[in-house]
């Protein structure tokens, strides 16, 4: 090698050139002769490779190695070869410019260490994208502990290239790094709290990826889409996204609605609000005419019967309703309510089914149905609360009750 360094200088010395002369076009012609091959090499391995990939892909039953491939691993790998080729064959381009070698020799180490990233990194990228794919694994936060092992790639590269450029050893300068471990802590707070809580966020299970969560802090209202080392984003509703930190997830309180998603059903509990001014007893006339609605027509009967087996037995004057037991119009109202959620087709009926009375208000006494639909997507479940309350509202009237309306008191009122 070095007689061949100095091949085209003895040639330039032949043809009359000056001795410095020869020494720089010697350099020259060397260093495209370094450039050519560099870059055949680079072309050659860099198409064998991805040819190869490429039809390993299509054998293999796993699809890793699609990933591989699309996060370019062949290509940075391809470049390998020609970097040791081009620090094998500096110093004899250089061999008569120590200083230029010197330089070109730390630059073509501090490139070898990016190139060593770079494929580490796309090599990460890869083993991220197959594990998404995986059904046990998308609900794990395999962006956060990516993004952890990148930064430690990085800072170990970014630190061995500071090393090599400026002449320390390695160990010293992590040493020296070692004082200055507070400040390094405040540039990195974010990161570290955000690595952290992505821990606990995944041994804890608090939020997947495809969550329904509701964070009124950040006005977050929608389903998770991804789970970062430092941050979540959440698209809502509307289709806006919401970026939280990562550790306001384990500081601060959030709903997550995966509990209600994978019950049976999801909770209606809503009220309806009755004038007080409109509950009364029934008379008899009114429970006969009562009687004719399906959903009631039993209980009635039942009811009735027991309520006059015990005030005959007690001899209870009935000249006035107030006396002894009896049926009101709210009572039953609440009852019929009832009947009509429990005969309800998409009412869970597995789970809790209620109908109860709130205590009494300035605006009324509430009425109040708790039970859960069967059909948990939200537009479906919007139209069935809205189906119920549309039939119960509508029947409030054949109970002589009336509903609370604010604006109607208010014209009373005047």
């Amino acid at each position: 090698m070095i007689e061949f360094s100095h091949f085209f200088y003895h040639y330039f010395l032949k043809l009359g050139l000056t001795d410095l002369s020869a020494k720089y076009l010697n350099m020259a012609v060397l260093l495209l002769i370094m450039l050519i091959v560099i870059i055949i090499v680079d072309l050659v391995i860099r198409k064998f490779l991805l040819n190869l990939f490429t039809r390993l892909s299509v054998k293999t039953k796993t699809h890793f190695d699609d990933y591989v491939v699309k996060n370019k691993v062949p290509r940075n790998v391809a470049h390998i070869i020609p970097m040791l080729i081009a620090l094998e064959f500096a110093p004899v381009a250089f061999v008569d410019f120590e200083y230029l070698e010197n330089m070109v020799e730390i630059g073509l180490q501090v490139f070898s260490i990016l190139l060593t990233i770079w494929i580490i990194r796309s090599f990460v990228k890869a083993i991220r994208d197959y594990l998404n794919t995986k059904d046990n694994l998308k609900d794990k936060p395999i962006n956060s502990y990516v993004q952890v092992i990148l930064i430690i790639v990085w800072s170990i590269g970014l630190l061995s290239a500071f090393a090599i450029l400026t002449g320390i050893p390695f160990y010293k300068f992590i040493t020296t790094l070692g004082a200055a471990s507070a400040v390094i802590l405040l540039i990195f707070r974010d990161t570290i709290m955000g690595f952290v809580a992505s821990i606990q966020v995944s041994i804890n299970d608090m939020v997947q990826n495809g969550d329904w969560i509701t964070f009124e802090k950040f006005g977050a209202d929608g389903d998770v889409i991804e789970i970062n080392l430092a941050t979540v984003k959440v698209q809502n509703f509307d289709k806006t996204i919401t970026t939280i930190p990562t550790y306001a997830l384990i500081s601060d309180s959030f709903k997550n609605w995966r509990g209600m998603e994978n019950s049976g059903g999801r909770r209606i509990k809503r009220a309806v609000i009755i004038k007080q001014s409109s509950i009364s007893y029934l008379s008899h006339e009114k429970i006969e005419e009562l009687k004719k609605i399906d959903l009631i027509s039993d209980y009635l009967t039942t009811k009735s019967e027991d309520i006059s087996r015990h005030n005959l037995k007690n001899e209870v004057n009935k000249d006035l309703l107030i006396n002894g037991r009896n049926l009101t119009n709210i009572g039953v109202y609440r009852k019929f309510v009832e009947s009509y959620i429990e005969n309800h087709s998409a009412i869970n009926k597995e789970m809790m089914i209620m109908t109860r009375q709130l205590a009494p208000s300035t605006k009324g006494i509430p009425i109040e149905i708790y039970a859960f639909s069967k059909d948990k997507r939200w537009q479906n479940y919007e139209y069935i609360m809205a189906d119920i309350f549309d039939y119960i509202i509508a029947a409030v009237p054949y109970f002589d009750l009336e509903i609370y309306e604010l604006a109607t008191e208010y014209k009373s009122a005047d």
